[in-house]
């Protein structure tokens, strides 16, 4: 149907979409009575810490670490507070050293620099490409002698190309640690993303896929890499056979920080867990049902897709040819009802894009000292510089985004009224 310029909702024609927008909240608005059931088996038991309570009952959270690791076939899942709880875990766990280069993209938010910095390590700003994933030919050329790891994420839910990037970690001897926060649940080429690199980490924030409000998983395959993210995640030691015992190998023991995950929150996560696949399939069908309907728009550009059934499809991201044209379009289609809008925009601080990072652009740290920016263990010293315009192409690619988000509790009736929103703007200002 061809529309005019009048006919749109911004110049005052009747919305496309009339139904109500649903919180992107997936896991969170799913909360039901699996949840309350699993809850109150710990209250009733009195058991709200994992290793010990008033009688003996099961823990809730080793069984969730043991579901995880079922689900991801490793060998080994650590529960903890938070993901950026896990990605710290993770770095220490691979041997991530004060003064060590781990690169990351720069766009995700912002804890996965947080956690580098948190370990004392120099975070390396690289370039996204069109997936909006590591590019990663910018990942190898970020490469130095100081490089000892790198941090790929999933964002927005899309796999990153994790085979490419894998191989080239291999090939610098890197450790990878696989952020999965926003794509739980997700694969790439049929195996589960987490069981790629070294480690992976996975959040359970409300915003994620599945929630227990807050909370993190670590999984991993290394007999070591998990007794030194289990030693570090808890600093009194209480998952030691016996905690006052002579360590049995060298590193087994030493200070590390109160990361664990009670009992309440896990009761939470292990019900919310039970849905994780539900979840993801309803997301997928809707992202299907709406892209399908607006695929072959001259002027519409999709989103790079690094594996079609891998991807987690809690959002769908549109190109326009240039950022005006996508500012607009974003307008028009909020006006018609649809929760749409550009990813990158200079005026609106957003902690998941790089040239929001105050901290890091002015290395702010809470001591005079700076470490690691400014201390003795980083190799480059005062020449570690972060600048706005360090990854062009990152921002290219956002600042030409629309973004719609896509909850799985959208109707068939939602995803259509989407679809016909986006191709009314489309028909008039493409």
């Amino acid at each position: 149907m061809k529309y005019r310029k009048e006919d749109l909702a911004i110049h005052g024609g009747p919305r496309a979409k009339t139904s109500p927008n649903i919180a992107m909240f997936p896991g969170g608005l799913e909360i039901g009575e699996e949840e309350k059931r699993e809850v109150m088996e710990v209250l009733d038991a009195k058991y709200l810490f994992r290793y010990y309570g008033p009688k003996e009952a099961p823990s809730k959270v080793k069984k969730l670490e043991e579901e995880y690791a079922r689900y991801l076939g490793r060998k080994h899942c650590l529960a903890v507070n938070s993901c950026t709880s896990a990605l710290i875990c993770g770095l220490i766990a691979v041997g991530v050293e004060p003064g060590d280069e781990v690169i990351v993209a720069g766009y995700t938010f912002f804890a996965s620099v947080a956690a580098i910095v948190a370990v004392r390590a120099v975070p390396v700003i690289a370039e996204v490409d069109k997936s909006l994933t590591l590019d990663p030919e910018d990942f190898e050329k970020k490469i130095t002698p100081n490089t000892k790891a790198v941090v790929a994420v999933h964002m927005r839910g899309m796999p990153a190309k994790i085979d490419r990037i894998m191989e080239i970690a291999k090939k610098h001897n890197l450790k990878v640690v696989e952020d999965v926060a926003q794509a739980n649940g997700g694969s790439f080429k049929g195996k589960k993303l987490g069981s790629f690199g070294d480690v992976g980490c996975f959040s359970l924030q409300f915003h994620k896929v599945i929630t227990s409000g807050e909370g993190g998983v670590l999984v991993c395959d290394d007999d070591l890499y998990y007794t030194r993210a289990q030693a570090y995640h808890d600093v009194a030691a209480c998952w030691r056979k016996d905690r006052f015992a002579p360590p049995e190998f060298e590193g087994e023991i030493f200070f590390g920080v109160n990361f664990r995950m009670s009992e309440l929150t896990g009761a939470v996560a292990l019900a919310q867990f039970r849905k994780l696949d539900a979840i993801v399939q309803r997301m997928q069908q809707n992202r299907r049902r709406i892209k399908e309907k607006i695929g072959g728009l001259p002027g519409l550009d999709f989103r790079e897709v690094n594996d079609e059934e891998g991807d987690v499809s809690i959002c769908l991201v549109l190109y326009l040819p240039k950022p005006e044209s996508a500012r607009e379009f974003g307008e028009a289609l909020q006006a018609e009802g649809v929760e749409a809008g550009t990813i990158y925009d200079r005026s609106v601080p957003d902690w998941h894009i790089y040239t929001h990072w105050k901290m890091l652009m002015e290395k702010m740290m809470p001591s005079e000292k700076g470490c690691p920016f400014n201390c003795p263990m980083t190799p480059r010293g005062k020449e570690i510089e972060y600048t706005e315009d360090m990854c062009p192409n990152t921002l290219g690619w956002l600042s030409r985004t629309i973004h719609i988000d896509i909850p799985p509790q959208l109707t068939d009736e939602d995803c259509n009224q989407i679809a016909a929103a986006t191709l009314k703007v489309a028909s008039v200002l493409l």
